[in-house]
């Protein structure tokens, strides 16, 4: 006797948690995984993800500025 709601009770996986913070990065995460990352996810798996996140984000965004000041002239 399973419940088809209960289905994503396992933890979520690496690739889970990345997608996870990519999404609420953008402010486009789904209900259904928010409650499963509050449910079943370890904050530290977050914090990790989170921050290497912001890590890759900082290094493109400064990649772009330089290459376009570099185009500028």
């Amino acid at each position: 006797m399973t419940d088809p709601d209960k289905k994503d009770e396992k933890k979520p996986g690496p690739l889970q948690v990345v997608g996870s913070v990519i999404s609420a990065a953008f402010g486009v995460q789904s209900s259904r995984n928010r409650e499963r990352d509050f449910q079943h996810g370890r904050f530290r798996n977050y914090v990790i993800a989170a921050v290497g996140f912001v890590m890759v984000f900082i290094v493109v965004v400064f990649s772009v500025v330089q290459m376009v000041l570099k185009s500028a002239g």
